[in-house]
């Protein structure tokens, strides 16, 4: 989607204040428009307040984000490419 831009450039200071107070006004309507909207929402639902996960106990002696099937996710993640790089390897190499 393709925003057309409409960029004014002033080449003299008159036009350069003229610029100014155009732009002045625009920003004093947006900043209307926000004060209104800020009074048009709905305070009657109380904001979720997220969990408090502090105290969660957390196994120490495991790594939580290792993952434990090392066959399964080089299979999933790798398959091909995997198996065809592994193919000639040997024990004792």
């Amino acid at each position: 989607m393709i925003m057309e831009v409409n960029m004014e450039i002033a080449k003299t200071s008159a036009e350069r204040l003229a610029l100014i107070k155009k732009v002045h006004a625009r920003r004093q309507k947006l900043q209307a428009v926000k004060a209104k909207t800020a009074k048009v929402r709905d305070y009657t639902q109380p904001l979720k307040k997220s969990k408090d996960l502090s105290d969660m106990p957390l196994p120490r002696e495991t790594n939580i984000y290792a993952y434990t099937d090392a066959s399964k996710y080089a299979n999933e993640y790798y398959g091909e490419t995997m198996r065809e790089t592994t193919r000639f390897d040997n024990d004792w190499d």
